[in-house]
């Protein structure tokens, strides 16, 4: 079994660890901020081969997470029953309405919540291809002020956006229905499913980005890390690698949105604040720029502690004293992972004649 392996295997075997102890111990209500927890990994995984391996900075992907969470609350909660066209009709006939009672026992007609997704997903893809291309062409500080930039947008259109709840956001958003009876909510009698599910997702995403990694494009990634024009020079096309990375992160992110936003019934626009992607810049930081892993444990540390509240009033602070913090002083990480010896390694074993991983 290969080392990859044996990581994803020790991850889910922690993760089963940690339900079992709450179990013992009767805390099982800690389940719920891990669930939570669970959803901003993927954001965090995602930046970080974004960061760590394309070498792109992003102070923009609560942006990404607000489209994904927005879109989907909007269109499950979206009565379309005094809309009831033709166009309205069919779609309910084929399938893609579904009709509910909201808290009060009214009846609705919405988007089903699988539409709404990969509608959201669709649009997130659309938003990052069309400011990625000129934004990617940026470099360092430049690249930092411009995702700063879309970040803000996407905040201050759903601040101020009446449709979308304004500040108030969007609220009574519905379970997300998987197979075999499974809900992502929020509801206590399925807590345990939700925190299996949830982590479920997390860990199939990065079996995902760990093949990306050890494969021809992971090794164009790490080329591009260490040298872009050296890379170009050799025949590698940087801007679509560059391109499509950040497509790839800002799926994540949208994915990550619209789940919790079902889990947790709603979404408001702090989500898209400033603060939220300084949060998975430092938490990337601290975890090691190129290093999937010290990402992942660190935000399962970390977000989690905030959620709990043990940063109180000053948690926004200390996200932004550790990103000052780690930059000043191991810029690499904490747990930051030799890439390029890693690289290096995988490269020699192709130049032997041997298949990398």
């Amino acid at each position: 079994m290969e080392r990859k392996h044996f990581a994803v295997a020790g991850f889910t075997g922690l993760i089963v660890a940690i339900q079992l102890a709450t179990r013992i111990t009767g805390t099982e209500y800690f389940l719920t901020q891990l669930t939570m927890t669970a959803y901003y990994s993927l954001v965090i995984v995602g930046l970080c081969m974004l960061i760590g391996y394309a070498g792109q900075i992003s102070l923009g992907h609560a942006g990404f997470f607000a489209i994904g969470g927005y879109v989907t609350a909007f269109l499950t909660t979206w009565d379309l029953k005094s809309n009831h066209g033709a166009f309205v009709s069919l779609l309910e006939r084929s399938g893609a309405l579904v009709s509910r009672q909201d808290v009060y026992g009214g009846n609705l007609l919405t988007v089903h919540p699988w539409l709404a997704c990969v509608s959201a997903i669709l649009l997130t893809v659309v938003v990052a291809y069309l400011v990625g291309g000129p934004v990617l062409k940026l470099k360092g500080h430049y690249l930092a002020m411009a995702t700063l930039g879309i970040g803000i947008i996407v905040y201050r259109i759903v601040l101020g956006t009446e449709f979308l709840g304004a500040s108030d956001g969007i609220s009574e958003v519905p379970g997300f229905p998987l197979p075999g009876g499974l809900v992502v909510t929020g509801d206590s009698s399925l807590r345990i499913s939700n925190y299996y599910l949830a982590w479920g997702v997390v860990i199939l995403g990065m079996v995902l980005l760990l093949n990306l990694i050890h494969s021809r494009v992971g090794r164009a990634l790490a080329a591009l890390h260490g040298a872009e024009d050296a890379a170009e020079a050799m025949g590698i096309p940087t801007a679509r690698y560059k391109l499509h990375t950040f497509v790839l992160s800002a799926v994540f992110a949208s994915l990550a949105g619209v789940l919790l936003t079902h889990f947790n019934g709603g979404i408001g626009p702090s989500e898209a604040g400033v603060m939220k992607s300084v949060r998975y810049v430092a938490i990337v930081a601290i975890g090691g720029m190129a290093n999937l892993w010290g990402a992942l444990s660190m935000s399962l540390v970390l977000n989690y502690l905030s959620l709990r509240g043990y940063f109180g009033t000053y948690d926004d602070a200390v996200f932004g004293a550790i990103l000052i913090l780690i930059m000043l002083f191991a810029p690499d990480g904490l747990l930051r992972r030799h890439l390029f010896s890693d690289m290096k390694r995988l490269f020699s074993r192709d130049h032997a004649g041997e298949e990398a991983p």
